[in-house]
């Protein structure tokens, strides 16, 4: 038996054990997973050290306190690497309250996976602990731009749950790649280019075969389009992630998985989707007729009647001008 066959082995016996000690498949429908605790859920440890609270896949509303994305942390024998700043103060307070209950290493540092409210607005409380913060130099920009926005509806749908939640930037950026070593441990944090947000980067870690891809990657929820989404580049960036054969991925959103998992529902729908809006394009369709595009092989995602049509008006639009 080859050593690339038992690696191979282990990793799906501990993605499995992952996905055992947790809900099976994320779910929009189930508002609380974690009712002690801000978290949607309690984190797990998805390969030795390197752990994850997994967000509901729904949208972030009052009963989740907006926990919809995956809050990840190392531990890395030197104080513990938090990746994602959280939704709010409180929702950030309430994941170093657990990772309190597994280690006495001090947080050193956070990164901020992308620009959204959900990667940086508990930014304010991790500021407090004096914790620096580290984004791409895009995600910064964006936040400045609107984090206050991001703000305002938070605090609209969080209510008293947003309490303590400020804009607070983060303290130090970088353009492509930003390597660190700390502990046991040698991570780089990487923007391999344009995908869904500004500023998107991803955590690899190259001795585990781990990567914690933050926005670039989905499967338990329909990814979204946004104005700013770049569908196209985002597919070349995408071969660049793949090119670093990971064994464990850990996306923005839903629960750890692997690659092919991953590239089932974005790269190759962002593909699928972009074929079918180019062909609508080229036989002189309209943005009308975008809306009716069928994607009912994606209906069983989670977010899926929220976003679908709205993914294709926006790939339209896009196109119609490439």
């Amino acid at each position: 038996m080859n050593l690339n066959f038992l690696s191979k082995l282990c990793a799906l016996t501990i993605i499995i054990i992952a996905t055992l000690t947790s809900p099976i498949k994320a779910s929009q429908s189930i508002k609380d997973q974690y009712p002690n605790s801000m978290l949607y859920s309690k984190p797990v440890e998805v390969i030795p050290n390197v752990w994850s609270a997994i967000g509901t896949s729904g949208p972030p509303l009052y009963d989740n306190a907006g926990h919809n994305n995956n809050l990840s942390f190392i531990v890395t024998g030197d104080g513990v690497i938090v990746i994602n700043g959280g939704a709010s103060y409180l929702l950030a307070k309430a994941l170093h309250d657990e990772i309190k209950k597994i280690t006495k290493q001090p947080v050193k540092l956070i990164i901020n996976e992308n620009g959204q409210g959900h990667a940086m607005l508990g930014n304010s409380y991790w500021a407090e602990q004096n914790v620096p913060i580290l984004a791409h130099k895009d995600a910064k920009a964006e936040f400045k731009e609107r984090g206050y926005d991001s703000l305002s509806h938070h605090q609209k749908v969080i209510k008293e749950r947003a309490e303590g939640t400020k804009v607070h930037l983060p303290t130090e950026t970088f353009e492509d790649k930003k390597t660190i070593t700390m502990g046991a441990y040698t991570i780089e944090v990487i923007n391999f280019g344009p995908a869904h947000s500004p500023g998107d980067v991803s955590v690899w870690l190259p001795k585990q075969k781990l990567i914690i891809t933050g926005d670039m990657a989905f499967h338990e929820r329909l990814l979204a389009i946004f104005p700013e989404t770049e569908v196209s580049s985002w597919i070349e960036s995408w071969d660049k992630m793949e090119k670093l054969n990971p064994v464990y991925v850990i996306p923005g959103h839903g629960h750890p998985t692997n690659l092919d998992q991953v590239r089932r529902y974005t790269k190759d729908y962002l593909v699928f989707l972009k074929g079918k809006v180019k062909k609508l394009i080229d036989e002189g369709g309209t943005l009308q007729q975008s809306y009716d595009i069928d994607q009912s092989a994606y209906a069983h995602l989670d977010t899926f009647k929220e976003l679908a049509k709205k993914n294709a008006g926006r790939l339209f639009e896009q196109l119609e001008f490439e």
